[in-house]
């Protein structure tokens, strides 16, 4: 194989290259799939709630909110209420890509905590931005599953008999 090959592979998976980005955005999908497994649903086919609160032993409340519910998307909010459900933190809004089995950001890391705002640079490309981003997602997810976290039945509310 010629160097100009292997360097061309070695670029496929880099930080900064949209190759990268497109990565991580299925490392997010797959991650959002183990933590609800609804997600994968067929085109037309909606999910089976619009919010839900998963609660871990070791850790804050996770809820989730569907903001948007399309034919091959759906948009999601995920985060941690604080303070007495004054304060949402993390606070991230992130669409998935049904159909392509990707997951990304949609919209910068909102939190206090500065680590998490330094995630998102004022500065910088587009791709940066969003692989800086959807790092902190994919590191999130895997934290809570480490936790425990999930969107199976136990953790949705039912609809009652009558609907």
């Amino acid at each position: 194989m010629s160097t100009a090959v292997n360097d061309k592979l070695i670029d496929l998976g880099r930080p900064g290259t949209l190759s990268g980005l497109m990565n991580l955005f299925e490392s997010n999908y797959s991650q959002l799939l183990q933590l609800i497994p609804d997600l994968d649903f067929k085109p037309g086919q909606r999910l089976p709630f619009q919010q839900a609160v998963s609660r871990s032993s070791d850790d804050f409340d996770l809820h989730l909110r569907v903001l948007e519910h399309t034919r091959y998307t759906v948009t999601l909010n995920l985060t941690y209420w604080l303070d007495n459900g004054q304060t949402a933190d993390p606070d991230l809004t992130v669409r998935v890509y049904n159909d392509a089995a990707l997951a990304e950001t949609v919209d910068g890391v909102k939190s206090r905590c500065a680590a998490l705002r330094d995630i998102d640079p004022e500065h910088g490309g587009w791709n940066e931005r969003q692989y800086a981003r959807n790092l902190m997602l994919s590191k999130w997810l895997g934290y809570l599953l480490e936790h425990g976290h999930g969107f199976a039945m136990a953790a949705r509310p039912r609809a009652s008999a009558g609907n």
